[in-house]
């Protein structure tokens, strides 16, 4: 018996020192509504950030693919100076310098060194390429992608805020009813202790309550570190510094009539048409590479045997078509490559539709059982409060023992906790039906 008492003693003491302790490392506070939430996530979250800068490459590839329309201009200043008797003789000719003594055999053996200054100026202009007209159809595609993929994840976010939000004011309701609970046991404790006083009850039962109570302020320290756990990860999604408690809207209405779960436009879904249609035309743009190219090319030069001379000049233009006959079957392995990683991709939306429709009949459900849950334990807290009632009553005269108020003091909190879970679930449910069946606008 010694034994037993000295257990309960120290939990009694654990529970006082880790609530002193909970007391000294309390967070600030700061209210927020879920639309705050949201609009801060949505402006803030890295998440999105890296979403957007996504976009932003697949965009800033697509206007590099504009270069096929566009000419290929280079200029260039070269300096050389040689013995090379080909070369040296080249220089002369481009420096338009040739005379009758030039061509005397020794001088065209062993030239003397001989330079050349060149100033040039190049442009290539593409007419006719089939393959890169398709490739820049496939970086459009790859565009509006990333655009889909932001609008998925925005939608996600604002989902992951919500959770975030309901859960966190599952751990206020939570901490509410075990406060209840133990404004109810430490009323028991004083009336017990006197109870013991007027030698009505043993030593045992004082004991018992006492070890409900510090098993109630347990609870309630868990529930504020649940609180300040979700506060800091709602902070992380809204790109806020952590250590701030939020207290949040104690009611939220959920609108059932509201909710429509048929999946019409979803921006994941669209994604993925999109990158089906993207490898559509990379696998025609290498089919088109097997085409000729037809290319446009011309050049202005200056020559000149001194730096900074710009005696002679001349010009070459012309057109150029190339046809690569054969590349070692690689182009046909890259469009059966290219082939099966598109029908991978629709095999892919084809599944995740089929797990979407799953996951709404699934929600759907849950919606309705929450429903069920809700109205149930609503009459079960009314007939639990009763009861507990009754025996407080009682309790007061000594018609019932100590165990019997604290089994109705817990029934009463369990059908409470219960009735908070069947209302979070039945909102996070709705928000996640929101989510799987969101459109784009």
């Amino acid at each position: 018996m010694t034994k037993r008492l000295l257990i309960q003693l120290s939990v009694i003491a654990i529970t006082s020192i880790a609530a002193f302790l909970q007391q000294l490392k309390a967070q600030p506070s700061k209210q927020l509504s879920l639309e705050e939430a949201k609009n801060a996530a949505l402006t803030n979250n890295k998440s999105l950030q890296l979403a957007s800068l996504d976009e932003a490459i697949a965009v800033a590839n697509y206007q590099q693919s504009a270069a096929i329309y566009l000419p290929q201009i280079n200029f260039s200043y070269t300096g050389i100076s040689t013995n090379n008797p080909l070369n040296a003789f080249g220089f002369k000719l481009q420096q338009k310098q040739i005379g009758l003594s030039d061509f005397n055999p020794d001088l065209l053996n062993h030239p003397s060194a001989t330079s050349d200054f060149t100033t040039k100026l190049s442009i290539q202009q593409s007419l006719i390429n089939m393959d890169a007209v398709f490739m820049r159809k496939a970086a459009a595609k790859q565009k509006e992608i990333y655009q889909f993929k932001s609008k998925r994840t925005i939608d996600y976010t604002s989902f992951e805020v919500e959770k975030t939000y309901l859960q966190l004011q599952l751990a206020y309701k939570a901490l509410k009813v075990s406060e209840e609970a133990l404004a109810t046991i430490q009323s028991v404790l004083t009336n017990t202790k006197n109870h013991f006083n007027q030698g009505l009850v043993q030593k045992s039962d004082v004991l018992n309550v006492q070890v409900q109570n510090a098993s109630i302020e347990n609870n309630i320290t868990q529930a504020k570190d649940n609180i300040g756990n979700l506060s800091d990860y709602l902070s992380a999604l809204m790109g806020q510094p952590l250590g701030t408690n939020y207290t949040i809207e104690e009611n939220l209405a959920t609108q059932l009539s509201l909710i429509d779960t048929v999946i019409k436009k979803r921006a994941d879904f669209i994604a993925m048409k999109k990158a089906v249609e993207a490898n559509n035309l990379l696998i025609k743009s290498s089919k088109m590479s097997y085409l000729p190219k037809l290319n446009a090319f011309g050049s202005y030069q200056l020559n000149d045997a001194s730096m900074l001379g710009f005696g002679a000049n001349g010009y070459m233009a012309g057109l150029q078509v190339s046809w690569d006959i054969f590349k070692g079957f690689s182009t046909k392995h890259t469009i059966a490559s290219q082939t099966l990683e598109r029908d991978k991709i629709a095999l892919q939306l084809s599944q995740l539709q089929e797990q979407s429709n799953v996951e709404i009949n699934k929600t759907k459900r849950a919606i309705n059982e929450a429903s069920v849950a809700i109205a149930k334990h609503q009459l079960a807290i009314t007939q639990a409060t009763e009861a507990l009632r009754i025996l407080e009553n009682r309790y007061q005269q000594g018609l019932v023992s100590t165990t019997d108020i604290m089994m109705a003091t817990t029934q009463r909190s369990q059908q409470q906790f219960e009735l908070a879970q069947s209302i979070f679930q039945q909102q996070i449910s709705v928000a996640y039906l929101h989510f799987l069946t969101s459109s784009v606008n």
